[in-house]
Parts: structure tokens; sequence; C-alpha cells
């Protein structure tokens, strides 16, 4: 039986989030974003064969790289991505057949939550850190009112219409990960639009929290 991975100490709190990615785009996508900066790198299941993705993602790039799956939904899939060398595991809901394999694994996990009784479901089944999504919609004080009554170590992250320009205020409430999804990259993005992108949201988060 496994246990609960700590969410790592990335140098910076950033996900990239490259749902529709193509495996044949995948690692150029993939290096240009971890050169920028960013060590995490989720590719959504609703991608076009996700797990040939991931598994050439996590050949190319350095064994420090976080890299794993989002909108992971059925243990299957939790096994899938495993078998891939994904150790990132991203999910819209909070499901304990889900967390219950991805322990089994190691996985660092990041359900998502969006009220008090789903963030203190998730922390029980070991989540490394709750995914407030959307968090658009919660906004920072929905946020800061959530976390006012979880744990003082739980990482909070935030993914959801956040981009680069909602740092400052996220981090006030105490939230010290984010998602960056269509803002960093959409299909048929080109590599060097996603580098651009990819650098200023690096820029951002440095000024932000002192990077």
């Amino acid at each position: 039986m496994g246990q609960t991975a700590s969410f790592p100490k990335l140098r910076r709190g950033l996900v990239a989030i490259l749902r529709g990615l193509r495996p044949s785009e995948a690692v150029a996508i993939g290096k240009a974003i971890h050169d920028a900066g960013i060590e995490a790198i989720e590719v959504p299941l609703n991608s076009p064969d996700p797990f040939v993705s991931i598994a050439d993602l996590v050949k190319a790039l350095p064994q420090s790289a976080l890299v794993g799956a989002g909108t992971v939904l059925t243990a299957a899939d939790v096994d899938a991505l495993h078998k891939a060398g994904g150790r990132l595991l991203v999910s819209p809901n909070i499901d304990a057949e889900v967390m219950g394999r991805a322990m089994h694994h190691g996985m660092v996990t990041m359900p998502g939550v969006f009220t008090p009784t789903e963030a203190f479901q998730a922390i029980r089944l070991g989540a490394s850190a709750l995914k407030f999504f959307p968090a658009s919609v919660l906004g920072a004080s929905g946020i800061a009112a959530i976390r006012a009554v979880l744990p003082a170590t739980t990482v909070i992250g935030a993914v959801g219409g956040v981009s680069d320009k909602d740092f400052a205020g996220y981090k006030a409430v105490g939230v010290s990960v984010f998602g960056l999804g269509s803002n960093l990259y959409k299909p048929g993005a080109t590599v060097e639009e996603v580098a651009q992108r990819a650098s200023a949201a690096v820029a951002a988060w440095d000024e932000a929290f002192g990077g």
C-alpha cells in the first residue's frame, strides 16, 4: 500500500494545463514550457492519445519535472497514468476510488474542490493539494473564506479562469499553486507562442512571489 505524496517544492507553483495537446507536439511544447521555468505539466485525458504524450514528456524532461494527467476520473485511468510514468494526478472532482489508486502508486494528487465539505473530504482522502475549481467563480474572497477553516498546512491551488494577472490577489489569501490552461496553451498554438506565454507567466510569478 502506498501513501500520500507531499506536494513537491517546485521553484514556482505553476502547473501548465495542456488540454488538446497532440503527441506529435508534446515534447517540443513541454520543453519550451520547462525551459521557461514551469516544472509541472498536466495533460488532460480528454486530449488526443494523452498517455502517449505523457510518456514522451516523462522521457524528454528532467526527472525533477512533475508530469501527469488532468481530468482523471477512474481508477483505470490512474493505473494507465502510472504505467506512462506520470506522477501528478489532477481531477475536476474528488473521488475516493481514484484517490485510493493514486495513493497506492504514491502520486502527487490535486483533486478539484469547490466547497468546505469537498475540501475536507479531499484532505481526509490524502490529497497533496486542493484544486479550487473553477477558481474564477469562487474568487479570492471565496477561497479565503474556505481556507480559514482548513488546516494551516493545506496547499491551496487555484484553477479555472486564472491568469498571470491574478497571482497577487490570490497570493494574498494563501493560494500558492496556479493551473494555467488556455491562456498558456490552446490547440494550434506554436512552440514560440507557448514559450512567450510561459515566460510571461514565470515573470509574473516572480514579481508576485519574489522568485
